[in-house]
């Protein structure tokens, strides 16, 4: 990593992704640094709007972190709930959701992966999720490191999706990409790749996902 991008992390700072400001505190993944997320709402911006019977649709961002994927969720008309385990990234989301007056629209809530929605159905799932095996060693490490954090997502998955609801989960080859892919055809579920950029010996990849029998695909 370029020094000028290293002395960003752990720091408070200001980045832009997608031309839109976001303020990330010291302990909060930072979007800007890191490709993911822009890849990841810039598939969002592709997907057709669906609801089930035609009410408000409702979208769930998991790992919110700064609150990226909730806010583009939102922009687009979505009633959204975010989810972090991490304390600072629930602060520095609900900073960015007033920062872009969008607090009537994004519910922030902290907890482990769906504990805060049980019950509850949702249209889109987003999930940037921690690529690696492991103990996080501290809170901002959580974004990155998991024992058992893919898998266990995928096992919930089925029971937050409405009937045509979708997920968009970007992964990295630098991580343990296979394994969540694993778990999700074991469902079943249709997945299809909606975005892919190549970084060096990195490939970052967007994928859709469905439980089989949902109605619609994606149209890029």
């Amino acid at each position: 990593m370029r020094p000028f991008l290293r002395r960003r992390i752990g720091r408070t700072v200001l980045e832009h992704v997608e031309g839109l400001p976001f303020l990330v505190l010291p302990d909060v993944f930072n979007p800007s640094i890191y490709r993911t997320g822009r890849l990841l709402v810039q598939a969002l911006a592709a997907l057709p709007i669906r609801t089930e019977c035609g009410g408000e649709p409702r979208a769930l961002d998991i790992g919110t972190g700064s609150g990226l994927g909730a806010i583009f969720a939102a922009r687009r008309g979505y009633q959204v709930a975010a989810v972090d385990i991490n304390p600072s990234a629930v602060r520095c989301a609900r900073i960015n959701a007033l920062q872009h007056h969008l607090e009537d629209r994004i519910d922030v809530r902290q907890g482990d992966l769906f504990e805060p929605v049980q019950g509850e159905r949702f249209d889109l799932v987003l999930f940037n999720p921690p690529f690696f095996r492991g103990q996080p060693r501290n809170a901002l490490d959580a974004a990155w490191r998991g024992a058992d954090v893919l898998e266990r997502f995928a096992a919930g998955l089925p029971a937050v999706l409405n009937s045509g609801g979708v997920g968009l989960i970007v992964l990295s080859t630098d991580g343990d990409c296979q394994a969540l892919l694993r778990e999700l055809r074991n469902i079943p579920m249709t997945i299809e790749v909606v975005r892919q950029r190549h970084f060096g010996n990195e490939i970052i990849t967007v994928y859709h996902v469905q439980l089989d029998g949902g109605k619609g695909a994606y149209e890029p």
